[in-house]
């Protein structure tokens, strides 16, 4: 894929905060789940094994379609999806965090997520 542009990465985000919700909301359950499987009390209220293995298989499928919009999934806990671009001829990746409504903040290539700036 190639580079977004800040309108094309933010109508691709507006597709994306339904599945990016469900991945939150999804992972925080496979956590209770793994917790409450490892500590051998066995099946629980949110189930067993098949369900854990359901969950995985599930967010599997939601972190490629993510994937597949030419976004990178660079960070799962917290959610961090980058959209490569280019700001005035510098390599940029416009980058949204999980807690995020909107598309407002991009880095540096070379500076990372530690160079993030607000977008004007």
């Amino acid at each position: 894929m190639g580079l977004f542009t800040v309108d094309e990465a933010r109508e691709v985000l507006a597709e994306l905060l339904p599945v990016l919700d469900e991945i939150v909301a999804l992972r925080a359950q496979a956590a209770e789940l793994s917790t409450d499987l490892a500590e051998g009390t066995g099946p629980t209220e949110h189930g067993g094994l098949p369900e854990l293995k359901g969950l995985h298989a599930r967010l599997d499928e939601l972190m490629t379609r993510v994937q597949e919009t030419g976004a990178e999934l660079k960070g799962f806990a917290p959610l961090l999806v980058d959209f490569p671009s280019d700001l005035d001829g510098t390599p940029v990746l416009l980058c949204w965090l999980e807690g995020d409504r909107a598309l407002t903040w991009y880095h540096r290539t070379d500076t990372g997520f530690a160079g993030r700036r607000p977008l004007t």
